[in-house]
């Protein structure tokens, strides 16, 4: 087995446009991802009545579900960790596309 072209890819260079637009494109992601569970109903003060939320919602609800989870952020907000992944993955969005 030939090996030798393995690792012959080239990453395309980005081009200061780009490097601005994945800076746009993370901080956005980074506002915009709260902003987004807000308005689907999932607050600070637990799930506002008459929203998205709120009409999913079960009768219970099981712990590390998609909508706990969803619930949990917007409570609580976003983890550190969680906040650099997004930003990570908004940059690496807005400098490839």
């Amino acid at each position: 087995m030939d090996f030798k072209h393995m690792f012959d890819f080239v990453w395309p260079k980005p081009s200061l446009l780009s490097m601005i637009f994945g800076v746009i494109a993370s901080v956005a992601t980074l506002v915009g991802f709260p902003a987004a569970l807000s308005a689907l109903g999932f607050g600070s003060a637990g799930v506002t009545a008459g929203s998205f939320a709120a009409g999913i919602q079960g009768t219970s609800v099981a712990s590390g579900s998609l909508f706990s989870l969803a619930q949990s952020t917007g409570a609580a907000g976003l983890a550190f960790g969680t906040k650099a992944v997004l930003f990570v993955g908004g940059a690496i969005v807005g400098i490839f596309v």
